[in-house]
């Protein structure tokens, strides 16, 4: 009953090395599978007949169904996924662009409004410089505006 157990004898070395191979192709499988999953679903241009037959063909014959799908419509994943990529980063510098002008005109808006303004001889040469140095100020002609429109002095 004392018999000392060595396990460097009871799993070698190579075996080891076996045993992490099929561990991280298991894991590289899962990958490939729920890629492809993510992939039926972000295809735009595929029917919900398309869509759920593939699905149920990767989920019944897992390995037949993704070896197919990677044969018959591999060349395209890469091209969704840099689209979807591309969408994203579209949307989100729009969301930054809205969210850095905080409703706020620039200056170089605010003057060309004040020219427009001064060609249509809304306004004076004198009051068109006036509201061009607020402009230039960091003010915004109508933050200095009397009840008429006008710049108040």
């Amino acid at each position: 009953m004392s018999a000392q157990i060595y396990l460097a004898y009871d799993y070698p070395l190579l075996g080891a090395f076996w045993t992490l191979l099929l561990f991280f192709l298991w894991i590289m499988w899962f990958v490939l599978l729920f890629r492809i999953i993510t992939d039926i679903f972000r295809d735009e241009g595929m029917s919900g007949w398309a869509k759920t037959g593939w699905l149920v063909f990767c989920i019944l014959l897992p390995f037949l169904g993704v070896f197919v799908y990677v044969i018959a419509r591999g060349r395209n994943m890469g091209r969704r996924e840099i689209a979807q990529a591309q969408a994203q980063q579209e949307e989100f510098n729009s969301y930054i662009r809205r969210t850095a002008a905080g409703g706020r005109s620039s200056s170089v808006d605010e003057l060309a409004r004040l020219s427009e303004i001064k060609d249509r001889g809304a306004i004076t040469d004198e009051e068109f410089r006036r509201a061009k140095e607020l402009v230039l100020a960091g003010h915004s002609p109508s933050d200095k505006a009397g009840p008429t429109g006008t710049s108040a002095h």
